[in-house]
């Protein structure tokens, strides 16, 4: 009887981790569709390892999301073929998450070099795509910055090529004069660029991806012992209820 008490516990573990993984999941989406939508708007989803982080992170909520319903499915049913692959399925998933983290270490330092790319591409085209045009002065109000390394970029470009002038998106806030896009100076305009300035957001709010990666990844782990110890029961050939 204390076994099958024991076995009980464990089913209803399973149960409980399961819904975590279903908020996980959840979670995961959310913050990969945010991600998306914040590094579309700095015009670099151009490059792979600009757009490759979200993508990875909204499958990964995506698989998540299901195989949760499985684990709850095959532990409702006691059925050892499920639950099976539900451990096999969530160890895979913690290994996907391992290697995106070494990945995303090893290649950190490409981020600014992404965004420079991103935003070069779009100077060049301010003067001749309107959405562009638009998206770049959001952005550069946004994040109180000007141009991609600084605000000098810009007098490489036309409309601004030659004329010593900058976007009037990147005066600063509080800027009162209506030219002071001309002969722009540190007390007019915002002087830092652009990549510089995301590139301080995105480490911002890694910490906090970092977290939410840490807390699943534990979870995958008590997750993965309760289902090889329900697994181990519902061979053994115990009655859970």
């Amino acid at each position: 009887m204390a076994l099958e008490g024991g076995m009980k516990c464990v089913k209803f573990l399973v149960f409980f981790f399961n819904f975590l993984f279903w908020l996980c999941g959840i979670a995961l989406i959310v913050i990969g569709v945010l991600v998306q939508l914040e590094l579309n708007k700095t015009l670099i989803m151009s490059s792979p390892s600009a757009s490759g982080a979200p993508i990875v992170i909204i499958v990964v909520g995506v698989v998540i999301f299901f195989v949760s319903f499985f684990g709850c499915c095959g532990a409702s049913k006691e059925n050892y073929c499920m639950v099976t692959t539900f451990a096999v399925l969530l160890t895979c998933i913690f290994l996907v998450e391992i290697a995106a983290a070494i990945a995303g270490y090893i290649f950190k330092d490409k981020v600014r070099t992404a965004l420079q790319g991103g935003l070069e591409d779009a100077m060049m085209k301010y003067s001749k795509d309107e959405l562009v045009k638009e998206t770049m002065d959001e952005l550069q109000k946004k994040y109180s910055c000007c141009g991609a390394h600084n605000y000098t970029d810009w007098f490489h470009y036309d409309p601004f090529k030659g004329n010593n002038s900058v976007p009037k998106s990147c005066c600063q806030a509080n800027a009162t004069l209506p030219t002071c896009n001309v002969n722009p100076t540190a007390d007019t305009i915002n002087v830092q660029g652009c990549a510089e300035s995301i590139e301080a957001w995105l480490k911002k709010h890694i910490v906090i991806v970092a977290a939410v990666a840490l807390g699943i990844a534990f979870f995958e782990l008590l997750g993965i012992v309760f289902a090889c110890c329900l697994m181990r029961g519902i061979r053994r050939g115990y009655e859970v209820m």
